[in-house]
């Protein structure tokens, strides 16, 4: 198993270099062959397929050009020259004015931004090379290039897919792609609250965020990441397979012949999905506050003496929490398995009855395969989404109660994420959050590209049908 996964990444990466090596070849070899409309186009883009009567094309191409000298020469240039350091002139007091130097957050984000812009710069200059390529040939052979009328109408016919991914690839660079890179880049910066900008320049540190986050010396938050990274693990799981199989057990019981009331049952369970759950755990908190109406009724009744500290106790706290999540999480498996559970052949069960299965066989061998087939995706995502569940544990205890042990103002029932959130707005240590957001990522990709290959969805499709 372990030679065929390095064999197939060894092939992988000889497909990758083989697709470079072509990519210079067809660089070469166009220039060589091309006429002069094309040479010229290396470095005026377009001006082929304009002289070739593709003014559409030719007109796009230029104007991507233009698009991004302009860009450069007047905006982008003077904050990529300055990235390798993010600003050496400081904001300084001169008299009662204010005298600003540079913004190292400004630097950062748009000489990203800008970096972007130059690979975009080449990825377009390459294609404008193929297109002139291309018309090269086709006139080569004795075809006829598409008119521009039959070059737009494709927008919306051959090439439809491409016109419909053009705003949504736009967004997810814009929204997704470069905060993501920005915060990568953030990690390795000195900005926190003694750096701020446009005050305070901040500049880049190298690896010593990474370092400081597993010091386990007085001034590391090794110890902190630690315990933080191992609750976050252990709720995840417990938070995912508890419900996962609480609320199959709970749609088995409900499905279950004789049982009586069943739309009574699942809508009573559904309640919990229509209240909006911000709602129902801010309820759920002040409930089992110390002076909530748990420990107000318990004391009242005489049962107990003393409040329960379900939220200043640590390990109570961390049960209380999955607790809860359980009555949050059962009614959405119980809907998912109810449906699925009526998809199984009846043939199955009346076969292993003839066999002499009892219950817990007919679930062991019949119900349990089928529902993991089918529901193993959805499982890794609730691992996944446990992994980052802000809502329930920010309502419910904000990641209290505090220790003097932890470092970064963490909590005992602070995931990863909330962590992150509480460096972010408490402390504004952005250096350390992007350094946990960067660990939150890697968390979550090991356990969903692990698991993902296990999964019996993937794994035995053909031996399952």
């Amino acid at each position: 198993m372990a030679g065929s996964t390095g064999k197939t990444k060894t092939k992988k990466i000889s497909s990758g270099l083989e697709t470079v090596k072509q990519v210079f070849k067809n660089i070469g070899v166009t220039f060589v062959e091309g006429d002069f409309k094309t040479k010229v186009s290396y470095l005026i883009f377009g001006f082929g397929p304009l002289l070739r009567g593709q003014i559409l094309i030719g007109a796009v191409l230029l104007l991507l050009e233009v698009l991004f000298f302009w860009y450069m020469t007047g905006f982008g240039w003077q904050y990529l020259s300055k990235i390798s350091t993010l600003g050496t002139v400081a904001t300084q007091k001169v008299g009662r004015k204010t005298v600003y130097g540079d913004n190292s957050f400004l630097i950062l984000l748009f000489g990203v931004l800008s970096a972007f812009a130059v690979v975009a710069f080449f990825v377009v200059w390459y294609l404008n090379i193929r297109e002139n390529r291309k018309e090269e040939m086709l006139l080569k052979n004795g075809k006829k290039l598409p008119s521009n009328k039959e070059t737009f109408l494709s927008l919306f016919d051959k090439n439809f897919d491409k016109t419909l991914l053009f705003l949504p690839v736009t967004g997810i660079f814009v929204f997704t792609v470069l905060p993501i890179v920005f915060m990568i880049c953030v990690a390795f910066t000195n900005y926190d609250a003694n750096h701020q900008a446009p005050s305070n320049l901040f500049t880049w540190v190298g690896l010593e965020n990474f370092k400081n986050l597993v010091s386990f010396g007085t001034e590391g938050f090794g110890p902190t990441f630690i315990q933080v990274l191992l609750w976050t693990l252990v709720w995840a799981f417990l938070a995912t397979f508890i419900d996962y199989f609480l609320g199959l057990g709970v749609a088995i019981l409900i499905n279950k012949k004789g049982v009586r009331f069943k739309k009574l049952w699942r809508t009573i369970l559904v309640m919990t999905i229509a209240v909006p759950q911000f709602v129902s755990l801010l309820y759920i908190m002040k409930m089992f506050a110390n002076d909530g109406l748990i420990n107000g009724y318990l004391i009242k009744w005489g049962i107990i003496k003393t409040a329960i500290p379900f939220w200043t106790d640590p390990l109570l706290a961390k049960i209380t929490i999955i607790v809860v999540n359980i009555w949050i999480g059962i009614p959405y498996l119980m809907l998912i398995a109810t449906g699925l559970l009526m998809n199984i052949p009846e043939d199955l069960y009346e076969s292993a009855r003839i066999d002499g299965a009892n219950g817990w066989q007919m679930f062991k061998s019949i119900t349990l395969p089928y529902m993991l087939f089918v529901t193993g995706p959805f499982i890794l995502t609730q691992f996944t989404g446990n992994l980052n569940n802000f809502n329930v544990i920010y309502l419910l205890t904000q990641g209290k109660p505090q220790s003097m042990n932890l470092a970064g103002n963490a909590g005992n029932t602070d995931l990863l994420v909330t962590w992150l959130y509480k460096m972010t707005v408490n402390d504004t240590n952005y250096k350390m959050a992007a350094v946990i957001g960067i660990m939150v990522f890697i968390v979550t990709a090991i356990f969903a590209l692990g698991v993902y290959g296990l999964l019996p969805s993937v794994k035995d499709e053909e031996g399952f049908q």
